[in-house]
């Protein structure tokens, strides 16, 4: 890869997202930018460009927390720092990777000199690191739990407090928070999802001309980086010395009562939570006038601010569509009219030909080369991916199943209203990817004692290895302040967290379900354990069954949101082959075992127990539907697998074949009403799995079956 990177103003179109970046430049409280967005839509090409745009800043010479000399920081554990001329260094951009450790954002104590020099020495982390830059996260909603809450504590304070091992550290953190995400891969906390002061959306273009232009550039900038940068080396200095204009504007830049009631306005409108919307709105729509050169906020400022503060701040859970109503922000500015508007200066604003043939660097537009009309572009560090987004026109409508109906197929039925549900856990302990939901040893998460590592030590238990290597310091000759530490004497911590769970919905889609109020109830209930998953940051799949056999409706995924979608399209009809929905599951189960190993299963079977086709071939002769269905929850019960039976069946006489089905999986039902009570809190708070094969169901069980 090039060490020259690919010049902001030579990505194609994308003005949203070009124009979010440069306001944050301008005015840094704004409070960053969320940018979503399909894959190969120049989301990364773009922020990465960004920090040659920013100015540079002066710092304390070697403070290793970016202190500014003119007010240094009196906490900084560099200081204190005495008055005198600083160095000026260009602005740093820092990524955050996904797997970090939480020593490596916060920083720690370093254990090298405090075993060795027997002295507390504190190493900085990647938060000191961005103070007065960038901090940019690459698929911001994968980052695990523990350091979303580090980012929104500095994010709230400005600063980032270290309290661990022995060690006590303050020091200043603000900076301009970047992140990236594909909403396919699941969505973001709420919490760190309003710390984003700006949030775009982002798409691959349609018209051919501005994927020709994108191809073309990126070819040129892999055939020589250098060459290509000094093409665009005077459009990149324009941007930059505006900036720098902008950022001087600021200051004189005045908010008055009219601008101060649209934002006001629009924000109660819109019904957004808080008020942290109106303060970015009102920051955001200074930038913009500051930006355009002018002194003084009007309409259109206030219209941009909010197409650009207030979507992601009105979403009330992960299944909303993201976006703002136009028409109804324009019926809301056109109560508060502007008075009378100053002159436009030169250069304009940069809402007039931002992405269409005047936007080049001697009009507006950010100081971006001429573009091909149309929408925007798709990405400039991967002009081959775009073609492979998914064709959401056909997706939209509902599929012929290839199960087949077996009698007459009814429309899809929208879900009920989704509810708080009580928490479903596998029991035992597991080891996998950091969540919310069972327990499980974790990289973090509270310390339960210590052992030796096994392979590489990867998180040090101080207290323990001191105490193990303390009885041989006269044996190994120790003199001075240092101990004297063998390899024999490391401690590795263990700790127990939450960890996210594969849950694996298995949904009855046949004519026994088709009476419409009832499948609205089943969806409803689906839906809501749905918001739980999301909230628990687990993967999810949806298997469907009915007609003649089971289909793999969504296969595992992190996008919830994806998996509402295909239960909101689930037509009903036909027989019920219950058997087939549950092998399905066992080859989807076995699958994602081998994929990842660590994460360990919850199937939810949704179903009224009823077992009418069997949807599978082989099995013995004179084998009944529900005999096979029983073998195949059976089946499954003997691997272990931690289930649970919601039961649908509903009227005043009831067969209870749920909870034989719940029998043979060895796991607890509960009704469709029941799942809404708290009284399911002591039924499936923990999921029983069936630790033993089917041979300890007794033969009654069985005969029922």
């Amino acid at each position: 890869m090039s060490s020259v990177p690919y010049p902001f103003t030579a990505v194609v179109g994308q003005t949203d997202l070009r124009l979010a970046l440069l306001l944050n430049a301008v005015s840094p409280a704004v409070g960053g930018v969320l940018v979503r967005g399909e894959k190969g839509t120049a989301k990364s090409t773009a922020v990465r460009a960004l920090s040659a745009l920013l100015p540079q800043v002066d710092v304390v010479p070697g403070c290793r927390f970016s202190c500014a000399p003119g007010a240094p920081d009196p906490a900084c554990p560099d200081g204190p720092h005495e008055p005198g001329a600083g160095a000026a260094r260009p602005a740093r951009m820092v990524e955050l990777p996904v797997g970090a450790s939480e020593d490596r954002l916060v920083g720690a104590l370093d254990i090298e000199r405090a075993l060795a020099e027997g002295v507390k020495a504190f190493e900085p982390g990647l938060l000191a690191d961005a103070h007065r830059g960038i901090l940019y996260v690459d698929e911001v909603n994968l980052l695990h739990d523990h350091l979303i809450d580090l980012l929104l504590d500095a994010a709230a304070m400005g600063a980032s407090y270290v309290e661990r091992e022995g060690v006590s550290v303050r020091h200043a953190a603000r900076f301009l928070l970047v992140g990236t995400m594909n909403p396919e891969e699941g969505e973001l906390r709420p919490q760190l999802l309003d710390r984003f002061g700006l949030t775009v959306e982002v798409a691959a273009s349609r018209e051919p001309a501005q994927r020709v232009e994108v191809v073309r550039r990126r070819l040129a900038y892999e055939d020589d980086s250098e060459a290509f940068a000094i093409r665009w080396a005077d459009e990149e200095h324009e941007v930059r010395a505006r900036v720098v204009a902008a950022r001087a504007l600021l200051p004189q830049v005045s908010l008055g009562d009219t601008a101060l009631l649209q934002i006001a306005a629009a924000c109660a409108g819109f019904e957004v939570d808080g008020m942290r919307a109106d303060i970015v709105m009102a920051r955001t729509a200074t930038a913009l006038a500051a930006w355009a050169g002018r002194t003084s906020v009007r309409k259109e400022d206030v219209r941009q601010a909010a197409l650009l503060a207030l979507p992601h701040r009105r979403r009330r859970n992960p299944f909303d569509a993201p976006g703002l109503d136009e028409e109804m922000l324009d019926r809301i500015l056109d109560g508060f009219p502007d008075e009378e508007p100053e002159p436009d200066p030169e250069p304009q604003g940069p809402d007039d030909g931002g992405d269409g043939d005047g936007g080049g660097p001697d009009g507006d537009g950010g100081g971006v080369p001429p573009q091909h009309d149309g929408p925007p572009a798709g990405e400039a560090d991967s002009p081959e991916a775009a073609p492979d987004a998914p064709d959401t026109s056909r997706e939209d409508s509902p599929q012929p199943s290839p199960q087949g109906s077996g009698a007459a197929e009814q429309a899809p039925v929208a879900a009920a209203e989704p509810f708080r549900t009580k928490v479903l856990s596998v029991p035992g302990l597991g080891e996998g990817a950091a969540g919310r939901r069972s327990r499980a040893r974790t990289a973090h998460g509270r310390t339960t004692g210590s052992q030796r590592p096994r392979g590489h030590l990867t998180k040090l238990h101080l207290a323990a290895t001191v105490h193990a290597a303390a009885p041989h310091q006269k044996a190994r000759g120790r003199a001075g302040r240092g101990l004297v530490i063998r390899k024999d004497d490391l401690r590795q911590a263990t700790r127990e967290g939450r960890e996210g769970n594969l849950v694996l919905f298995v949904v009855d889609a046949s004519g026994s379900m088709a009476a419409r109020q009832r499948m609205s109830a089943v969806k409803g209930a689906v839906m809501s354990l749905l918001l739980d998953a999301y909230q628990r940051r687990d993967k999810v799949g949806l298997i469907t069954f009915r007609g003649s056999g089971a289909e793999l409706a969504l296969p595992p995924t992190s996008s919830v949101d994806a998996a509402a979608a295909r239960l909101e399209r689930l037509p009903t009809g036909g027989r019920t082959p219950l058997a087939a929905g549950l092998l399905k599951a066992h080859e989807v189960l076995r699958v994602e075992r081998l994929r990842d190993p660590s994460r360990r299963p919850l199937l939810v079977v949704v179903t009224d127990g009823r077992a009418t086709s069997a949807g599978v071939p082989g099995g013995r002769p004179g084998d009944t539907p529900r005999e096979l269905s029983g073998r195949s929850a059976r089946l499954l019960a003997s691997e272990g697998i931690a289930s649970v039976v919601v039961d649908c069946e509903s009227g005043p006489v009831r067969l209870g074949l749920a909870g034989v089905l719940a029998a043979d999986l060895g796991a607890p039902a509960v009704t469709l009403d029941g799942l809404r009570a708290d009284s399911l809190a002591g039924l499936v708070k923990n999921v029983r799995t069936a630790v033993t094969h089917t041979a300890s169901l007794d033969s009654a069980s069985r005969r029922a079956a």
